[in-house]
């Protein structure tokens, strides 16, 4: 039996604002974006202001017109928030290496093996709990339970600075009066399918015929009878950086949901830029294969990965391929919220050659990315871009050259 632990940051960017200033803790406080790029809207907020009624992704006035002129409002400040994340993660880590990042401001991890050094999962719960509160002054709310579903709904049911317990003997007392879309994964559109056919409660849909639930779902209404009756097997997958060497990729998730496919092509060429620039400073080689995820606004993820014929390390042909996949694994039932690119099976240095006009132009776009890498070393990776990513300011900014694109905020911290 597993031992899966889900950790929440509570009220995560306005908790680092009151960390940060401590006179802000006894007012109604909302953590704001740019009124350019997010219109002035809710990033996230505090216990009082919650209390109030504010929700996160209202605009400012809605907020002001709930809380009055005690209202105060902070500018997000994300190098914090990132700076934070990361000696939260160091904490964890005095647990177990098996550590799967879910945003900012959430992380599963896999104590299975931990509990013979570190007591019951309760117990390496709690020692979380404490030592985040008491090292960093932020707290966390902390779900255990057999799998990673449930330990996401554990963390979500006692807020803030609690942990909940879910196991094989409560967890239809627990999970299964719970409204189906508390449930990971469900949707609006597939809330609503459900609702159609009765289906209102976890429970309900733990009861209901898998063969119905294909019909009208398909393969993902197979995975989600499995989630509410607590057979979800998925690993908590850990993100090593030693396994770059088998692998070159970079994701991002957008500032904003995309339903355009230009808008994706744009982010698709960003990411291609950023993961064909490390393969060739890498010595790797030329990559035979490249790879696409794709993540929608329902944190719904597809991906497809093609063998190129002939080796590159273009951002140009990485992209046109991931385009091309595009096409053919998303069908745009739900907006697009993030994406990855990303290459492997490496020549290591040594390729075919071959005498063809693919080939000599192949060798003109070589001589010309080795031009624009000397120019970005000397000047800056933003020195020179493509003017597909110009069109959009946010993408512009960020540093293509990078070994991880930061994401944007998303809001709800």
């Amino acid at each position: 039996m597993r031992t899966i632990l889900h950790s929440d940051l509570n009220n995560f960017y306005a908790s680092v604002e009151v960390m940060k200033n401590p006179d802000l803790a006894s007012v109604p406080l909302v953590v704001t974006g740019s009124v350019e790029d997010r219109h002035g809207i809710v990033l996230a907020k505090n216990q009082i202001a919650k209390k109030l009624g504010v929700k996160t992704g209202e605009v400012i006035w809605q907020a002001r017109k709930k809380c009055g002129e005690e209202l105060v409002c902070v500018l997000a400040d994300f190098p914090s928030y990132y700076k934070v994340s990361r000696a939260v993660k160091e904490i964890y880590g005095r647990f177990t290496d098996h550590i799967e990042p879910f945003g900012i401001d959430e992380c599963w991890l896999d104590v299975t093996d931990s509990v013979k050094n570190f007591g019951t999962g309760e117990e390496i719960a709690e020692k979380i709990r404490t030592a985040v509160k008491e090292e960093l002054g932020v707290t966390v709310s902390i779900g255990v339970s057999f799998n990673k579903v449930f330990a996401k709904l554990g963390s979500d049911m006692k807020k803030p600075d609690a942990i909940t317990i879910i196991n094989q003997e409560n967890f239809k007392d627990l999970v299964w009066k719970l409204p189906i879309e508390d449930l990971l994964y469900v949707g609006r559109a597939t809330k609503n399918k459900l609702n159609k056919i009765g289906v209102h409660t976890i429970g309900e849909l733990a009861c209901t015929d898998k063969s119905v639930l294909k019909s009208l779902l398909g393969v993902w209404g197979k995975t989600l009878y499995c989630y509410a009756n607590g057979l979800d097997d998925t690993p908590v997958v850990s993100k090593r950086e030693d396994d770059s060497i088998k692998s070159i990729s970079n994701s991002l998730t957008y500032y904003k949901d995309l339903t355009d496919f230009e808008e994706v092509k744009t982010l698709i060429m960003l990411l291609a830029e950023s993961v064909a620039s490390r393969l060739r400073e890498s010595g790797l080689g030329k990559a035979c294969t490249v790879k696409l995820t794709v993540t929608s606004n329902q944190l719904l993820t597809v991906g497809k990965q093609c063998t190129l014929q002939i080796p590159t390390h273009s951002s140009v042909d990485i992209a046109k391929s991931c385009y091309k996949m595009f096409g053919q694994i998303y069908k745009w039932e739900y907006p697009v919220r993030a994406v990855g690119v990303g290459v492997s099976s490496f020549t290591l240095g040594a390729e075919q050659l071959c005498i063809c006009d693919d080939n000599k132009k192949g060798q003109k776009a070589d001589k010309l990315d080795a031009v624009v890498d000397g120019i970005r070393k000397k000047y800056g990776n933003n020195s020179v871009q493509r003017a597909t990513v110009l069109q959009d300011k946010r993408l512009a900014e960020l540093d293509v050259g990078g070994q991880e694109i930061k994401p944007f905020d998303r809001g709800g911290a």
